[in-house]
């Protein structure tokens, strides 16, 4: 496994989707913005870079994009995504792929985790990595993984899930090198049509083309917020009384 001598200190994170699946929730609002724990999705995301020193940070703003500017100020960079009703994340990873020339982070912005996996993604010895979980059903909504030994071998929902066995988190990181090569797979698939493909599409050609590392949860609880009942769950996370384990883990997260 590659050694990494130097932490990534930038970040992307793919804001610009409207969420139509969460109904009410997101009529006026981008999902980013529904609060867990008392803070926001976005804002736990980025307070948890910054932590752990990543503070050149890109939001590729689409659906009500004022609103995260409203929230996060100055404090991230952004890039508008004008045509997220007609892309989707490969797009918008497109239009941030210069922010990744000396390698970084790419989050989901409706990912929620907790610092402690963020953490863990960045003290990984890998140069490219991918958080990723394992153990558990896999249904038709998730963006299966399929492994061979701890090295990534295919991005898809369309895999079978015995086949996979594993989901990818949304939370991934690049070194200089496949951060360079990843803007050119995007190039490429924007040029042949793929605008309304998901980031994993880019992510599967580099991990064809290089060793894109696994990196477990270790049973960390995370979800990603498609639905209301997603929220919830993660709202119960962190609800006083319940997987105080947990907390203790999430807080005590330090580099």
């Amino acid at each position: 496994m590659h050694k990494v001598t130097d932490r990534p200190r930038a970040a992307v994170i793919l804001a610009a989707g409207y969420g139509s699946r969460m109904g009410s929730l997101t009529a006026t609002q981008p999902k980013c913005l529904l609060e867990v724990g008392g803070r926001s999705l976005i804002e736990a995301q980025v307070g948890s870079l910054e932590r752990f020193g990543v503070h050149d940070i890109t939001i590729v703003v689409g659906y009500q994009g004022d609103r995260i500017r409203e929230r996060l100020k100055n404090r991230v960079s952004y890039v508008e995504n004008r045509r997220y009703r007609e892309t989707n994340s490969l797009y918008s990873l497109w239009l941030a792929r210069h922010r990744l020339a000396d390698g970084g982070l790419v989050l989901n912005a409706d990912v929620w985790a907790p610092a402690s996996l963020i953490r863990r993604l960045l003290q990984s010895p890998a140069e490219d990595a991918a958080l990723i979980d394992c153990g558990h059903e896999l249904g038709a909504e998730e963006m299966k993984v399929k492994l061979s030994n701890d090295r990534i071998v295919g991005f898809g929902k369309q895999l079978c899930p015995a086949e996979a066995g594993c989901e990818n988190v949304g939370i991934l990181k690049f070194g200089r090198e496949s951060g360079q090569r990843l803007a050119d797979v995007l190039d490429q698939f924007v040029r042949t049509g793929h605008e309304n493909a998901w980031a994993p599409l880019a992510f599967a050609e580099i991990a064809r083309e290089r060793r894109l590392w696994a990196v477990p949860t270790g049973g960390v609880p995370w979800t990603e917020i498609d639905f209301p009942d997603d929220l919830e769950r993660a709202r119960r996370l962190v609800a006083p009384g319940a997987a105080l384990g947990f907390r203790r883990v999430a807080d005590a997260a330090t580099l």
